[in-house]
């Protein structure tokens, strides 16, 4: 049983006869999507965890696309019906949005279990534990012989529009060069499967021989990777013409590890 935002106003924290519970099926799923109180954000969701698995994406309470401006959001791609719902609803409705896209991304969505959004942004959580990390919505149930009947809170980021799903990496940069610079470096990943676009992995000072990390959200799973691009580039005409360059590159699949 799949729990698409379950409501929050006159069901949470109320006996479990009348909301949902993970007593109501053999398997619960749940995403949460909407879970701002209802006064004074009008949070529509339920933040309390219901289920045998219980996925938060992006925190649970803002969802990425729906700040757009209501003359964009209403004249939406979907048609000005949608756009008029999203712009009432959006936080709860992108929970269907994600389930719908989650049936043609058996590998996508994948959350990992963390005891909270902030825990999350770190690399606490990070990668998959050994035995895996489940996949919010269609194909959740896939983990339904590893839940037990505690409470597993899974958190995950999404993209602003279709397609939804994002896969994460953990990506470190050891700069080479001859001086240090101010600036950003930013890392393409190619793979089989084909190659993300670039991703910030640090702004500042960059010294040469030392390593930058950061956790990226891409936009595809490459695959297995046959090559990786770095940019760096201080955003003003520096002209002592400094170059640096990526003396290593490790990149690391959240999914295997």
């Amino acid at each position: 049983l799949s729990g698409l935002d379950p409501a929050q106003p006159y069901f949470q924290d109320t006996p479990i006869e009348v909301r949902l519970d993970q007593s109501d099926a053999e398997f619960v799923d749940v995403i949460h999507t909407d879970t701002a109180p209802t006064i004074p954000y009008l949070g529509f969701g339920m933040s309390t965890a219901i289920g045998h698995l219980d996925f938060y994406p992006n925190g649970g309470r803002e969802m990425p696309g729906c700040g757009k401006n209501p003359i964009s959001q209403i004249v939406d791609l979907d048609g000005i019906w949608e756009g008029t719902r999203d712009f009432v609803a959006c936080n709860h409705l992108r929970s269907y949005k994600y389930y719908s896209d989650s049936i043609i991304y058996p590998d996508g969505f994948l959350g990992f279990a963390c005891a909270s959004y902030d825990t999350f942004k770190t690399e606490s959580c990070f990668p998959c534990p050994n035995g895996g990390c489940p996949n919010m919505g269609h194909y959740a149930d896939k983990f339904k012989g590893k839940v037990g009947n505690g409470i597993t809170k899974l958190y995950l980021n999404t993209a602003e529009n279709k397609n939804f799903p994002l896969w994460r990496y953990k990506i470190s940069v050891t700069i080479s060069g001859s001086s240090t610079v101010t600036g950003y470096a930013n890392i393409a990943l190619y793979g089989n499967n084909g190659n993300t676009k670039q991703h910030q992995i640090f702004e500042g000072s960059l010294k040469p021989g030392s390593t930058y990390t950061n956790l990226v959200d891409a936009e595809l799973n490459v695959g297995a990777i046959t090559k990786v691009k770095f940019l760096w580039n201080n955003s003003w005409i520096n002209p002592t013409f400094p170059k640096i360059g990526a003396a290593k590159v490790t990149v690391q699949f959240g999914e295997t590890g």
